[in-house]
């Protein structure tokens, strides 16, 4: 049988081991971002943990959802010249066009190298 931990006797454990953990009153939604898409979380609980002098932020319930960021163009893939310059080797084209073509196929070599020999 498993015994309860009593909330005064877990804060006091914290403090010993010099943490301390602090509720975020009145949170409407909290916001993930990344360079390809915003998780939105909610009405979640929220919160921060002090531990040693770090900040962890934790994030319960809520609804989520994801979304593609407001106002971003779609991003072209970055093409190395190295790639570049296989992808012309393999066809016997140019550095230019072996350059849009891996932009085209979003940086698959083997498919810039077959819409090149079509």
């Amino acid at each position: 049988m498993q015994r309860r931990v009593n909330p005064r006797e877990a804060k006091r454990m914290m403090q010993r081991m010099g943490m301390s953990m602090d509720g975020v009153e009145d949170v409407t939604e909290v916001i993930i971002r990344t360079p390809t898409k915003d998780i939105v979380v909610e009405q979640p609980e929220v919160a921060i943990l002090n531990m040693q002098g770090q900040r962890i932020y934790q994030v319960v319930g809520g609804t989520v959802t994801e979304k593609k960021p407001e106002g971003t163009a779609a991003s072209k893939p970055v093409v190395s010249e190295e790639d570049a310059r296989l992808v012309a080797d393999q066809t016997g084209k140019s550095v230019d066009e072996a350059k849009k073509a891996l932009i085209e196929c979003e940086g698959d070599l083997a498919k810039a190298i077959l819409l090149l020999q079509s």
